[in-house]
């Protein structure tokens, strides 16, 4: 079924630049590409230059903490393609952001969970009354969290949650000001070596009906003029996909030293996400 979607939307985009064919061969200086540290496909890509060789141009990666940034740098115009998402995604269309969902990354599994200090008291959400809990508000994060505290009758305004970038949550970990955080990956593994555990997992949340993930979106004027460089684009997403599905140790080794890492760990964090 994903290779048909997948089939269909770069029939759909390859149609769209088939009327101007001086469109197909138009290229921008520089592309600017919205990436964020999730060891997916993108970022196979990006550490193998896949992307500069495929779409025939510089390459301008942009590192953005969370899908709420990656918003406001489209809305202005600063960025073509990004990584963002569901919750972002959905916030960013309903408010106009004009850009258009062209890819499915991944689904969130352990790579996105909420962790809580030991000692504390926390075993459950239940126990989260009462607590300082942060999450990047806007986020696939603050989304499963809220949906936590629905599946265990827990009121929102019992917690007090606080709206919290990865890094500041961490900083806020370290100081011992916040109780527990719903945080992804690399995040979520600092928060859980500096004393703490996990208690709801993104891929449980998944199974109680509260599904999310990351997308990515191009704008739309980027796309309406060079929708040959978004073909490509998603060419090398397949070609990332399928470089993990057929020989993951390549795909482990990219992600490893994209991010600076042990293969080990790289491979860890890969196998948390739901590759789809």
């Amino acid at each position: 079924m994903r290779r048909w979607l997948i089939g269909a939307a770069l029939v759909l985009v390859i149609a769209a630049a088939v009327p101007s064919p001086s469109w197909a061969q138009a290229k921008p200086a520089q592309v600017t590409i919205g990436y964020q540290v999730i060891p997916n496909a993108e970022i196979i890509g990006k550490q193998l230059g896949w992307f500069e060789k495929a779409m025939g141009v510089k390459i301008n990666w942009k590192q953005f903490d969370s899908g709420r940034d990656v918003n406001t740098a489209i809305a202005a115009g600063s960025v073509d393609l990004g990584l963002v998402g569901t919750s972002p995604a959905g916030a960013g269309i309903a408010r106009g952001v004009p850009y258009e969902v062209i890819w499915i990354h991944d689904l969130e599994g352990e790579n996105e969970s909420l962790v809580v200090k030991k000692g504390r008291g926390i075993k459950s959400v239940k126990d989260l009354v009462g607590k300082k809990v942060a999450a990047p508000f806007g986020s696939t994060t603050h989304y499963s969290l809220l949906g936590a505290f629905k599946v265990s009758a827990v009121d929102p305004a019992s917690v007090k949650v606080l709206d919290m970038q990865p890094p500041d949550m961490l900083a806020a970990w370290q100081r011992g000001d916040i109780d527990a955080g719903y945080v992804w990956e690399p995040t979520l593994k600092k928060m859980v070596d500096a004393g703490g555990e996990i208690v709801v997992t993104s891929r449980e949340m998944a199974q109680k009906g509260y599904l999310t993930g990351d997308v990515a979106v191009a704008r739309k004027a980027f796309a309406d003029k060079y929708p040959a460089l978004v073909v490509k684009y998603l060419q090398v997403q397949i070609k990332g996909v399928e470089l993990w599905q057929k020989s993951a140790k390549e795909a482990v080794a990219a992600v490893a030293k994209a991010f600076n890492i042990a293969p080990e760990e790289a491979l860890r964090e890969m196998k948390t996400l739901v590759w789809v």
